[in-house]
């Protein structure tokens, strides 16, 4: 957010990170970045004032140094391009899905679809406010991928659902038959909870 060069508080960056970084990266905490902010502080990469408010009290906003902004810049043209994590809890639920009530499953798609289309309608604001600001011009075209994004989540919410239906009316939709006592994996399975339970 400091490399937009713009003097910003603590409140202000996370106001920011939630209008446009949740959206497809992070929404970090007030603690995490006020800890973040000293951190870089003390390293250089920013720097701080007290500014007043009014009156009485006034606000510390801080500011990129030009080494915090080589830093940046070098992090953006450098770092290697990693592969996205994905961990979708979604998914490993329905994974697990015959651990759970065929119908509470379909709710818990149902939701994530439901959630995917508010992010996307978030994105969807979002993009146009960044539109009307010439400094964001690039984030205006992150923030198209993010409506693209959580478009394509909702569409993919709502294929599992008829996945789900589908898997309910061809009678498959059971629970897998229970390790026999005797078998290997069952002995192995075994000794692995009792390990867990002497720890």
């Amino acid at each position: 957010m400091l490399a937009f060069e713009q003097e910003l508080s603590g409140y202000d960056i996370k106001k920011w990170a939630d209008w446009s970084l949740k959206l497809f990266y992070w929404s970090p905490s007030f603690s995490q970045i006020y800890g973040e902010l000293k951190r870089l502080e003390r390293h250089g990469y920013v720097t701080s004032r007290t500014v007043m408010q009014d009156d009485v009290r006034g606000k510390r906003v801080y500011a990129i140094t030009p080494t915090g902004r080589e830093a940046v810049r070098t992090w953006a043209r450098t770092a290697p391009v990693e592969t996205p994590v994905l961990k979708h809890g979604v998914l490993l639920r329905v994974w697990l899905g015959h651990l759970t009530d065929p119908t509470r499953l379909r709710e818990i798609v149902a939701e994530h679809r439901d959630n995917s289309e508010r992010r996307r309608a978030e994105a969807a604001v979002d993009t146009q406010a960044a539109h009307n600001e010439t400094a964001w011009a690039y984030p205006e075209i992150a923030l198209k991928w993010a409506e693209r994004y959580h478009a394509a989540e909702r569409d993919l919410a709502d294929q599992m659902l008829r996945d789900l239906d589908d898997l309910q009316a061809s009678g498959r939709a059971t629970a897998p038959m229970p390790l026999a006592a005797g078998s290997a994996s069952a002995a192995g399975a075994g000794a692995r909870v009792a390990g867990d339970e002497e720890g």
